[in-house]
């Protein structure tokens, strides 16, 4: 499989990394975190500017003729500073759903920068499995009323509207029968509850009551929102995938410097023999979760939904546990103070290990691609 980006794609990629570079110091992210919001309005602005929030949708949608490659070199580069900014949930998530679902008239508002999205699927039973949802609507007066509680509803606080799956028929773990809606800010009967994760990204406990809804706020067809809700949730495993390769990255090659600067017996710690070794494992680990992250990107947009979920799950799997590794590698080479809030290496070992349980763990992505026929070695 050809890798090779474009010319469009490389000038992406450099966008991106400047902006990284330049404009997203550890310190300043860190006054980011601590603010009201936690992230920038302005840092929004430039991305619409820049063309990022347009680059993974199609022209016709009024994007830039994009896919899940161009959301995943963006991602990629965002690891790499660990940027707050809501683009998972805004455009991968909610973008992605919009797309998907026909509301050309909110994808416009999006890519111009003035729409932010959450999508609130998480159930507090579900356990991964985005077929247990008993978030009930009902309908009335020509329209819906929903009722139920949802967890982990990322950017959820500063949302335009949350996109939230609800069963409109079945049973609690039936795929068919759940329908996806648009829930605008201020709803009455919504409720929610802002907060931070451990890794600084804003979310909010989400609560439903008798929320009532038009025929108009439905994405996509009645009963049969799981489709969309599964692609969605596997682009973003794709996205975050590539997020966690360059996490990685950016890990290997702080602590190699540190390696070269830091001494012990009036020798620097890159001297040592078992610490090379040790720092060529994670940089090999942190080169196959890059492959397998750009794999995953291409592969997300197939049109069997089996490959589609093999490609991912392989890829969630292998970077979970990869990304643990290095992580713990970093951190001991760091020695103690490795995990102080001052070293940025423990933020970003926080962040993989938020990623890591996003959209399923490692182990629930190794039972799902078996599941699907792939073939998984002994842990």
């Amino acid at each position: 499989m050809n890798f090779a980006f474009t010319d469009e794609q490389k000038l992406l990629a450099d966008s991106v990394a400047r902006f990284v570079s330049k404009d997203y110091p550890f310190e300043a992210r860190r006054k980011l975190m601590a603010s009201e919001e936690g992230w920038s309005r302005a840092h929004w602005k430039s991305f619409a500017e820049l063309g990022w929030l347009a680059a993974p949708f199609a022209e016709d949608h009024g994007g830039l003729g994009g896919g899940p490659v161009e959301a995943a070199i963006v991602m990629e580069a965002f690891g790499k500073g660990l940027v707050l900014e809501p683009y998972l949930p805004t455009v991968v998530l909610g973008g992605g759903l919009l797309a998907a679902g026909g509301r050309r008239d909110l994808l416009k508002a999006l890519v111009e920068g003035a729409l932010q999205l959450s999508l609130a699927w998480v159930e507090p039973k579900a356990r991964f499995d985005l077929a247990h949802v008993e978030t009930r609507a009902l309908r009335k007066d020509g329209g819906f009323a929903l009722s139920g509680q949802k967890g982990v509803a990322f950017n959820g606080a500063a949302a335009d509207w949350i996109i939230v799956p609800a069963r409109t028929a079945g049973g609690i773990k039936d795929k068919q029968g759940i329908t996806l809606f648009l829930v605008p800010k201020g709803a009455p009967g919504l409720t929610l509850r802002p907060y931070r994760t451990v890794d600084g990204v804003r979310a909010a406990e989400v609560a439903l009551e008798g929320v009532t809804l038009k025929a108009e706020h439905v994405l996509g067809e009645v009963d049969w929102g799981h489709p969309l809700l599964e692609a969605a949730i596997d682009r973003g495993i794709a996205a975050v995938s590539a997020e966690a390769a360059g996490i990685m990255g950016h890990i290997v090659a702080t602590t190699r410097d540190y390696l070269k600067t830091r001494k012990q017996f009036g020798v620097p710690l890159a001297s040592f023999q078992v610490l090379q070794h040790r720092a060529v494992d994670v940089y090999v680990l942190s080169e196959q979760a890059t492959a397998m992250a750009y794999r995953a990107a291409v592969l997300v947009a197939a049109r069997e939904p089996a490959d589609r979920a093999r490609a991912v799950s392989a890829a969630k799997a292998w970077i979970g546990k990869a990304g643990r590794q290095v992580g713990q590698e970093a951190i001991q080479m760091h020695g103690g103070m490795g995990m102080t809030e001052e070293m940025p290496v423990s933020h970003y070992f926080k962040r993989l290990t938020m990623i890591d349980t996003l959209f399923g763990d490692h182990r629930f992505h190794r039972r799902r691609f078996a599941a699907l026929g792939g073939h998984v070695e002994k842990d």
